[in-house]
C-alpha cells in the first residue's frame, strides 16, 4: 500500500476583492509531506487583495521568541536571521536553511500569521486512489478491517472533547493541517503545556526538516460548523481558547531518518510531543485553559487486551471539509510494515487527510481513557488507519520534553 500523498490546493484571487478559492494539483513526486494522512491546506500564494497568506506579519514582541544562544550561532551557519525569519524569510526552504536536527528546531510566534481566513481555508484536494492494503507484509498482519463511519462529535467541543485540537503548520508546498490532543505533563501535573501529534505534522523526514510556523487549536471550530458558515466568523467561535504556538517539538530519529511522504518506512515511529505557548497570554496553562489532559500508556498494549480504540481528528479530505471533529471506534487489529519494526495498530475508520496525528484514545492500565497512539498512515480511499504502539522510544521522547519545561 502507499498511503495518502498530498495534494496542496492553492488559493488564487478572482478579481479585485473576491475570496473565491481556486484549487490546483501539485505534481505528486514534488511533495515533500509526511507519510499517510497529514494534509495540506491552501496555501495563498496571489498578488493581495484578501489573500490571507501573503498578508505581512505583524512583528512579533521580543518575548515571543526566545531561543538559546547556541542555537542562534547555528541558525547564523545556516544564513538566517531571526529579525528577517519572523518578516517573512520563513518562506526561504533552501535546502541549507530547512533545518532538520532535532536540536534545529525554531519556531516563533508571528503575531496574527494564522488569521480566521488562513485557518478556514486549511483543507486539500483527495489524491489519487490507491490500493486498499499494504502489499509485502512482514510479521504479523490481521486481516483488513471492515470501514467504520466517522461520527461527528457533539457541540460544543469544549465540552464533548476538550483535549482535542487542530494543528496549522508551514511547507514549501503551501499551509497544512494535522490533529492533536493535549497530553499531561509528569513534570506540571495539572499544568501541562504539551501536545501530542504524529512525527509527519511537525517534520518532513529523510528529505526534509522541521514545518514552520507551528500552532495549535484546541476545539477548533467549537460549534462544528461547516467551511461556508464560518465565512466571517470570528477568531474566538474558530478557536475558544486562543491560539497556542510550539515553542518546542520533539520526534523520532527514525522518523528523522527514514519517514517520507509514500510512507511505510519511518511510520512505527511516527509520533511527535509539542511544547506550546499562547499567543496571548492568559497565565493559565494549556491544560487548566481546556479543563484537561490525556495521560500517555506507554506499555503498548497488545489488541487482544484492548476491546476498543478511540480515533478522533479533523479530516479535511472529501466526503469532510476540514472543520468538524469526528472520531471512530472499532477494535484494533495489527499491521506489521517489516519484521524488524514494532507492529502497528489498525483500526476500521472512514476519516481522511487532516486526521493525521488526532489521538487514539483506549482504557489503560488504571481503567481511565489514556491516548495509546496517534493516526498516523491508511489508504488515499480510506476504510481504515494505523497508528504507532507507543513504547521506550515515545517515552524518552515525552519525558525529554516534560524534563525540559520542567518548573
Amino acid at each position: 500500500m502507499r498511503p495518502i500523498r498530498p495534494l496542496h490546493a492553492v488559493r488564487a484571487r478572482r478579481g479585485a476583492g473576491s475570496t473565491t478559492a481556486r484549487r490546483r494539483s501539485t505534481p505528486l513526486s514534488a511533495l515533500a509531506l509526511c507519510a499517510a494522512l497529514a494534509l495540506t491546506a491552501t496555501a495563498c500564494n496571489g498578488d493581495g487583495g484578501n489573500d490571507a497568506a501573503n498578508k505581512p506579519p505583524s512583528t512579533a514582541t521580543d518575548d515571543s521568541i526566545q531561543i538559546p544562544d547556541g542555537l542562534k550561532d547555528r541558525l547564523k551557519e545556516h544564513g538566517i536571521d531571526l529579525d528577517q525569519w519572523k518578516d517573512g524569510a520563513w518562506k526561504d526552504w533552501d535546502k541549507d536553511q530547512w533545518l532538520r536536527e532535532a536540536g534545529d528546531f525554531i519556531n516563533p510566534i508571528i503575531d496574527d500569521l494564522w488569521d480566521e481566513d488562513r485557518m478556514r481555508d486549511a483543507d486539500k484536494q483527495p489524491a489519487k486512489p490507491v490500493e486498499d492494503d499494504i502489499s509485502g507484509d512482514q510479521g504479523k498482519t490481521d486481516p483488513t478491517p471492515a470501514p467504520v463511519e466517522a461520527a461527528a462529535l457533539n457541540t460544543p467541543y469544549t465540552d464533548a472533547s476538550p483535549a482535542t485540537g487542530k494543528l496549522f503548520f508551514d511547507g514549501p508546498e503551501g499551509s497544512m493541517v494535522c490533529s492533536a490532543t493535549v497530553v499531561s505533563d509528569p513534570a506540571n501535573p495539572g499544568k501541562s503545556n504539551m501536545v501530542w501529534t504524529a512525527g509527519h505534522c511537525v517534520h518532513a523526514g529523510k528529505e526534509g526538516g522541521w514545518y514552520r510556523n507551528i500552532m495549535f487549536v484546541p476545539s477548533y471550530n467549537n460549534e462544528g460548523k461547516s467551511a461556508a458558515e464560518l465565512e466571517g466568523a470570528p477568531k474566538e467561535e474558530m478557536a475558544p481558547h486562543g491560539l497556542y504556538w510550539a515553542d518546542w517539538a520533539q520526534t523520532s530519529q527514525q522518523w528523522i531518518e527514514t519517514g517520507g511522504p509514500t510512507g511505510g518506512a519511518g511510520a512505527p515511529y511516527d509520533f511527535a510531543v509539542l511544547h506550546v505557548k499562547p499567543e496571548n497570554d492568559n497565565g493559565k496553562s494549556l491544560e487548566e485553559t481546556v479543563g484537561g489532559a490525556l495521560p500517555v500508556e506507554f506499555k503498548a498494549p497488545a489488541v487482544s487486551s484492548i476491546e476498543s480504540i478511540t480515533a478522533t481528528g479533523y479530516p479535511a479530505a472529501p466526503p469532510y471539509d476540514g472543520q468538524r471533529q469526528l472520531a471512530c471506534a472499532d477494535k484494533p487489529g495489527r499491521l506489521s510494515l517489516t519484521a524488524e519494526d514494532p507492529t502497528m495498530y489498525r483500526i476500521g475508520c472512514t476519516m481522511t487527510g487532516g486526521s493525521s496525528g488526532g489521538g487514539w484514545v483506549a482504557e489503560g492500565a488504571d481503567g481511565k481513557p489514556a491516548l495509546v497512539s496517534n493516526t498516523s498512515i491508511g489508504p488515499v480511499t480510506a476504510g481504515w488507519l494505523a497508528g504507532p504502539r507507543l513504547g521506550e522510544e515515545a517515552k524518552g521522547i515525552y519525558d525529554a520534553v516534560s524534563e525540559k519545561f520542567a518548573g
